[in-house]
């Protein structure tokens, strides 16, 4: 088998956002959320279903899928695999957008449901050493959580450090798939959850068509012209040997390195291009 790198646009979409295969993503919702017995999901209806030839012409590197269970609790699903300026914002206003849009003029409150925004990203989004960051609102004195209609979740790759042995919530082995399965070349056997075993038979490659493995592979290749393009900018730099040649190759570098930014490419993955140091990375993108 060969399974999909499931960071990748068109595979995450293909694998959460298949109305065919909604059994995925309520055993994902289930597993982030924690819902267990009577509140677990049952069914979801999907908002923004998996469209191959719209998602192929998109450049974004942000995928979304809003779904909304028997309940009519609205889930939205986000992959961001770049930390870019204003993401946190983003993420508030999507879920505030999401959760007044229930319901049109004149209708009476009560209606609005309540809304979970849920990110898996590539980066580090708080301070605490576990994976999974959880946010709602709470009472600055007292703690208690009295606006509890909009909250959050964050799956963060870059912390989830576990090995396959050392998996033990459903939550441990949906973001091992998420992170690993393109390392992989079998189903493993502590797959047991049914959802979690159809994401795999979805990511596995062949039995994607023709027309799903392009759009695949033209996002990875829009990842490494962008490599490619710094990597050329930095050598034409070196070779010139002059003062003003460096000057310019810099600011060639500079630029790949926004163009890089803005296409999606992660801060760790631009310094691993470059030669350079994260914080160098970092001071480029806010202060060129």
């Amino acid at each position: 088998m060969t399974f999909a790198d499931v960071k990748n646009d068109i595979a995450f979409r293909k694998i959460f956002g298949n109305s065919k295969k909604s059994i995925t993503l309520i055993s994902f919702l289930n597993a982030v959320l924690e819902l267990e017995e009577e509140n677990r999901i049952k069914s979801v209806t999907f908002i923004n279903p998996y469209l191959l030839p719209r998602l192929s012409e998109e450049k974004s590197s942000i995928i979304d899928v809003r779904a909304t269970d028997q309940r009519n609790r609205r889930f939205i699903i986000e992959m961001q695999v770049a930390s870019k300026k204003g993401f946190k914002q983003r993420v508030q206003y999507y879920a505030a957008r999401d959760f007044s849009m229930q319901i049109d003029v004149g209708d009476d409150y009560p209606k609005l449901k309540p809304t979970y925004f849920i990110g898996i990203v590539n980066f580090s989004m708080s301070k605490g050493k576990h994976y999974v960051s959880k946010h709602l609102t709470i009472d600055e004195e007292t703690g208690e959580n009295l606006l509890d209609d909009i909250k959050y979740a964050f799956i963060q790759l870059t912390k989830f450090q576990k090995k396959e042995h050392e998996l033990v919530s459903a939550i441990d082995k949906w973001t091992y798939f998420i992170k690993n399965a393109k390392n992989l070349k079998f189903i493993p056997d502590y797959v047991e959850d049914a959802g979690l075993r159809a994401a795999f038979e979805v990511a596995n490659k062949h039995n994607w068509n023709k027309e799903e493995l392009i759009a695949y592979d033209n996002i990875g290749i829009r990842e490494t012209d962008a490599k490619m393009e710094i990597e050329y900018a930095f050598d034409e730099g070196k070779a010139e040997g002059k003062a003003e040649a460096k000057i310019q190759a810099t600011e060639k570098e500079e630029n790949m390195i926004l163009e890089m930014y803005k296409d999606g490419i992660g801060v760790t993955k631009i310094a691993q291009f470059t030669q350079k140091t994260e914080s160098q990375i970092q001071h480029i993108i806010e202060n060129i």
